[in-house]
């Protein structure tokens, strides 16, 4: 990695391989994320969008794992897309890693539209209206639908993958069924599902969810994606996603 100036707040996470990110306290990652990047399995030749990707965590993480020849990470928040675009500049990826500030209900002639081999996003869990908002615009972009909603999401995954492309998302269970009609709605057929319990019999905290473009129907619901042992220990699964971070 390349020395690179950082703000006040920020620091940098190593991910492993030679691979870093900087994040701040308004622009920072958490297991969800690493968890839809490994759910995703990023091909080598895949040529992939992280909508809303925050400091490019996911696109990060896809580039530390030998995946994706061409990743596109859209952050509408100026802070976010600048850590990210530091972040590519440091890690020495300008050639196949391109950060865009947009808008993702805004993306024609920004990004290429029915290209993409996989789509992906950590998307807003709350419903605008729902919860107590936090004070902090950035937490609250983040955790509630107030400039995008799962329709608005759908549509631009749908816009900008390739028949056939993949759209994964990671969304609370109790939202699950909505965002599966609106895939549906928008040409995404869900394929793959796989739920995240912290244990063995709890109920799950997390809905992981795949979709094709103009796919079939028919979907297989995974085995639930366990994060601790009974001895809160990681599961050996869970181990293998933060192997590489942990090892540095």
């Amino acid at each position: 990695m390349k020395n690179t100036c950082l703000n006040e707040n920020e620091h940098i996470e190593i991910l492993g391989n030679d691979v870093g990110v900087i994040v701040s306290k308004e622009h920072t990652f958490g297991t969800d994320a690493m968890l839809l990047a490994y759910f995703s399995g990023a091909k080598h030749s895949d040529i992939s969008c992280d909508l809303g990707t925050g400091c490019g965590i996911i696109p990060l993480l896809w580039k530390r794992d030998g995946s994706c020849k061409t990743v596109y990470g859209v952050e509408i928040q100026q802070k976010g897309y600048c850590q990210f675009k530091r972040s590519i500049e440091m890690n020495g990826l300008e050639e196949s890693v391109f950060a865009v500030c947009s808008d993702l209900k805004d993306l024609k002639g920004k990004l290429p539209q029915g290209r993409f081999d996989l789509v992906s996003m950590n998307p807003p869990y709350k419903k605008e209206n729902a919860g107590i908002k936090s004070e902090k615009e950035n937490e609250k972009i983040a955790r509630h639908e107030t400039l995008c909603n799962l329709d608005d999401i759908c549509a631009a995954a749908a816009s900008l993958l390739k028949y056939g492309g993949r759209f994964c998302i990671c969304i609370r269970p109790e939202r699950s069924f909505e965002a599966m009609l609106s895939m549906k709605n928008h040409r995404l057929e869900p394929k793959r599902l796989r739920l995240v319990v912290s244990r063995e019999g709890e109920r799950p905290w997390l809905c992981l969810v795949e979709a094709r473009l103009g796919g079939k129907s028919g979907m297989s619901v995974e085995n639930n994606f366990v994060v601790y042992e009974e001895n809160c220990r990681y599961t050996e699964e869970m181990n293998g996603i933060l192997k590489l971070y942990r090892e540095e």
